[in-house]
C-alpha cells in the first residue's frame, strides 16, 4: 500500500470516528441514535477487514462516507428534526421535513455502486441491461430489508419507535423510502458508471503490478 493511500485510509476513519463522536454528544435520543447510526459499526470494520484482499475503488468508498455522515446527522438529530430538512421545508413548501428521502435516497445510490463494483470483479456478468438490472433489484432489497428492521422497531418499541420511523404522519412512508431507493440506485447507475470503469481500470492496473 502507498504512502499516498495509507493516508487517505486514515483520513477516512479520521472523519468517521469525528462524526461518530459529534454525532453522539448531545444527540436528541440516544437510542434512536444508535438504531440510526449502526450501519456505519458493521460498514467500518467489515471494510477494514476486507481492504488488505479486496480494496475497493477510491470512488465508492468516498461515496460509502458520504452515507456514513447521512447516518450520523440523522441520529444527532432523528430523521425528523435535521435542519437541513426544515430549511428544505420552509424553501420549497413541503408540507414535512424530508431529509429522511435523502437518506433513503442514498440508500439506493452509494449500495448501488457497491454492488456494482462485486458484480464487475467477482462474477462474469458483462456491463449491461442485466447488470443494471440486477444491481437496482440487490438495492430495493436492501431498502426492503431495512424496512422489515423498521417494522420490528415498531412492534418491540411501540411508540418510542416514532423517532426512529420518521414517518411524520404519512401513511405510504414505507413505499416512498423504497421509492427513492430505487431512483438512487437507478441515478447512480447513471451519472456514475463512466466515472467507476475508469476507476475499476485503474484498480486492476495497480493491482497487476
Amino acid at each position: 500500500m502507498s504512502n499516498t493511500t495509507s493516508k487517505g485510509a486514515l483520513a477516512w476513519l479520521a472523519i468517521i470516528g469525528i462524526g461518530l463522536i459529534w454525532s453522539y454528544i448531545g444527540a436528541f435520543d440516544p437510542a434512536v441514535w444508535l438504531m440510526e447510526v449502526f450501519p456505519v459499526f458493521i460498514a467500518v470494520p467489515l471494510l477494514a477487514w476486507t481492504r488488505p484482499t479486496f480494496r475497493l475503488t477510491t470512488l465508492v468508498y468516498v461515496l460509502i462516507l458520504v452515507h456514513a455522515i447521512i447516518l450520523m446527522v440523522g441520529g444527532h438529530y432523528t430523521y425528523a428534526r435535521v435542519p437541513l430538512g426544515f430549511w428544505m421545508q420552509e424553501a420549497f413548501h413541503f408540507t414535512r421535513n424530508h431529509y429522511d428521502r435523502i437518506g433513503h435516497l442514498a440508500q439506493g445510490f452509494i449500495p448501488a455502486m457497491v454492488a456494482r463494483e462485486i458484480l464487475l470483479r467477482k462474477t462474469p456478468l458483462p456491463r449491461g441491461g442485466w447488470l443494471f438490472f440486477l444491481v437496482s433489484s440487490v438495492c430495493l432489497a436492501i431498502s426492503a430489508m431495512y424496512e422489515f428492521i423498521e417494522w420490528g422497531a415498531a412492534v418491540s418499541l411501540g411508540q418510542g419507535a416514532d423517532e426512529f420511523l420518521a414517518t411524520q404522519g404519512d401513511p405510504f412512508d414505507t413505499q416512498s423510502d423504497m421509492l427513492m431507493a430505487w431512483i438512487g440506485s437507478m441515478l447512480a447507475q447513471v451519472l456514475l458508471a463512466r466515472w467507476h470503469d475508469r476507476q475499476l481500470a485503474g484498480l486492476s492496473s495497480l493491482q497487476a503490478r
